[in-house]
C-alpha cells in the first residue's frame, strides 16, 4: 500500500513531509511526496491577515485531497485554522518538540533586551507582534514573510536585526546556532498547535489507510493536548491571523491550559488558565473560550476585525 503525502514545497515543509514519511515506512509504508504550492506560498508581499486568516497555506492542498490526488496532507499545526471545511479532519498529530518562540540573529554581539537603539524584530504573526509591543515596547517589528532561508537572507541583507520564530522550525532547519534568545512559553505562550505537525484527510480516504497512518505517525498525548488548544481556538473562532495563544501540558493526572488574547497594540492582554481531566479536553478549552471571551476577549476580537 502507498499513501501519497502532500506538503507545500518549502525546505521546512519538506523536512515536515519527509519525517512523516520515515515513520509511514517504519511501519511498512510505502509513501510518495508530492508538492503543492499554496496562496501563502505565492503572495508574499502582504501580511497573511490581509491576505485572510483561514485557508492561507491549505486550500490548494485540500482541493488536491478532495481531487483523490493525495492520500494525506502535512502542515504544521499552528498553520490550522480551528475550523476546517466540510468532508475534512485532523487524525494525526506529531510528537510536539518545544514550543516556545525564539529569537535568532546574524549579530553575535546584539544586546535587544538592554539597548537604547532601536531593534528592529522581522515576523510576520500577529501574536508575536502584540506580544513584543506589551513585553518590549523598545522593539520595533517589521513584516517578514517568505521561507526561513529567505528570512535570514532578508536579515543578513539588512531588513531587521533579529527574526522571531518557532523553535521548532529553527531546530528542524539547523539554526540553532544563530538563538539569540528563547522566550518562555510562560512569558509568549505560544500559537495553538506550535510544535506538532498535523495530519489533515478528505472523509472519502479508504479506513484502512486511515488507521494506518494513526498508528505509524499519532502521538496521543500530543492529540489530547492540541485538542484542547484548538477546542479553544474554536471557541473564538479564530484562525492563524489573531493574536490568540494556548498551551496544554500534563500535570499528574490532570490537563491544564493556559490560553488568552492581546490586542493588536500589545496594550490590553487577557490571559487565563484551567484545569480538568485528560478525557475533558474538548470541553476545557471550550469552557476556557467562554470564560475568556466574557472577560474582555469578545471586545478585543471586535476591536480586531472592525480595524481596516
Amino acid at each position: 500500500m502507498k499513501i501519497r503525502i502532500g506538503t507545500r514545497g518549502s525546505k521546512l515543509a519538506l523536512w515536515q513531509a519527509n519525517h512523516v514519511a520515515s515513520l509511514l515506512e517504519e511501519n511498512g509504508v510505502e509513501t510518495e511526496i508530492v508538492t503543492i504550492s499554496t496562496k501563502g506560498d505565492k503572495i508574499l508581499n502582504v501580511s497573511i491577515a490581509k491576505i485572510g486568516s483561514k485557508g492561507v497555506f491549505t486550500e490548494e492542498i485540500e482541493t488536491a485531497l478532495a481531487g483523490g490526488e493525495i492520500d494525506i496532507a502535512v502542515h504544521s499545526a499552528k498553520d490550522m485554522p480551528s475550523t476546517l471545511p466540510p468532508g475534512f479532519t485532523l487524525i494525526a498529530f506529531t510528537k510536539r518538540e518545544r514550543p516556545n518562540d525564539v529569537l535568532i540573529s546574524h549579530l553575535p554581539e546584539l544586546d535587544w533586551e538592554k539597548s537604547q537603539d532601536e531593534i528592529i524584530v522581522g515576523t510576520s504573526s500577529t501574536r508575536r507582534k502584540a506580544l513584543l509591543k506589551h513585553y518590549y515596547p523598545h522593539v520595533k517589528t517589521v513584516e517578514m514573510r517568505g521561507n526561513l532561508q529567505t528570512r535570514i537572507k532578508k536579515m543578513q541583507h539588512g531588513d531587521c536585526h533579529a527574526l522571531l520564530l518557532a523553535y521548532a522550525g529553527v531546530n528542524r532547519m539547523g539554526y540553532n546556532h544563530m538563538m539569540a534568545h528563547q522566550f518562555s512559553s510562560e512569558q509568549f505562550v505560544p500559537a495553538v498547535g506550535q510544535g506538532s505537525i498535523a495530519i489533515e484527510i478528505h472523509q472519502q480516504l479508504p479506513e484502512d489507510k486511515v488507521d494506518l497512518v494513526r498508528k505509524a505517525v499519532n502521538d496521543r498525548t500530543t492529540e489530547i493536548l492540541l485538542k484542547a488548544e484548538r477546542s479553544y481556538l474554536e471557541r473564538l473562532q479564530g484562525g492563524c491571523s489573531i493574536p490568540a495563544f494556548a498551551l496544554a501540558e500534563l500535570e499528574a493526572d490532570q490537563l491544564q491550559l493556559t490560553a488568552g488574547i492581546i490586542s493588536l497594540d500589545g496594550q490590553k492582554m487577557i490571559k487565563l488558565q484551567q484545569s480538568d481531566k485528560l478525557e475533558n479536553a474538548l470541553t476545557l478549552g471550550a469552557r476556557l473560550g467562554d470564560t475568556i471571551l466574557s472577560r474582555g476577549g469578545a471586545a478585543i476580537l471586535k476591536e480586531i476585525k472592525e480595524k481596516p
